[in-house]
């Protein structure tokens, strides 16, 4: 068993701000804006669709680029992830049915009192997971499944763009696939910057310059401990 940890969700480049995480450790998955033309068949759903508990009334009309999907979560009713970027769709492809993708991205920490180990302004957190159902999917691969199984990926954001570009299809199994409710960390407690020991001790990132942006690869131990600190709910283990 291996896993891959890939970034994901708003940031303050698209669209300017990040999703939240609150004292507890529970958050929102805000999704980033769409960059590319989409099916006119294809329904898109905008910023003003999303049941956001943040204001995200500056880009309401803006459509979403929903990718990753989390059944029950934004209307979505299954697991699937799409990218068309090569340094994330390489070590993507190297994963086999029954290993692990995680999912994280940057949030920003709100109110007053947040556990100790939340970063003080923002940091790095996983917010879910899936337990891959079946290999990952080149392009070449999707084209050559019958109909009914490329219809899986129907409702996927790189399905809905006018051209598809996905170098890389993933597909959740229901059983071990889901968004968190509370986020484990990923950056240290002092900053968001400071990877922790799961970046620098158990993954293949060294933990330096912007690690928060690039994929991750876990062996069995790392995606062992990722996974017993989402079950344990102890996410000082992380930090320690």
């Amino acid at each position: 068993m291996r896993s891959v940890a890939i970034n994901v969700g708003a940031n303050t480049n698209e669209p300017g701000f990040r999703g939240p995480i609150h004292g507890d450790g529970r958050f929102e998955y805000v999704p980033i804006p769409e960059s590319e033309p989409t099916r006119e068949d294809a329904a898109v759903p905008t910023y003003g669709d999303l049941d956001l508990t943040i204001d995200a009334s500056s880009v309401a009309d803006r459509p979403v680029h929903l990718d990753p999907t989390f059944a029950g979560v934004h209307g979505c009713d299954r697991y699937t992830y799409g990218d068309p970027h090569g340094v994330k769709a390489r070590p993507l492809l190297e994963l086999s049915a029954g290993d692990h993708v995680f999912f994280y991205a940057t949030l920003s920490t709100v109110g007053d009192t947040p556990a100790d180990w939340i970063a003080p302004e923002w940091g790095a957190y996983v917010i879910g997971q899936f337990r891959l159902a079946r290999d990952p999917l080149t392009p070449e691969a999707y084209r050559n499944l019958p109909a009914d199984e490329r219809a899986i990926f129907e409702t996927n954001a790189h399905r809905k763009r006018a051209t598809f570009d996905a170098e890389v299809l993933l597909y959740g199994d229901d059983a071990d696939s889901g968004l968190y409710e509370r986020a484990v960390p990923l950056s240290s407690r002092s900053a968001g910057v400071d990877a922790n020991r799961l970046v620098t001790e158990l993954s293949s990132d060294s933990g330096k310059g912007p690690w928060w942006r690039r994929p991750m690869t876990f062996d069995r131990d790392g995606t062992e401990e990722l996974l017993a600190i989402r079950e344990s709910d102890d996410r000082e283990r992380a930090v320690e």
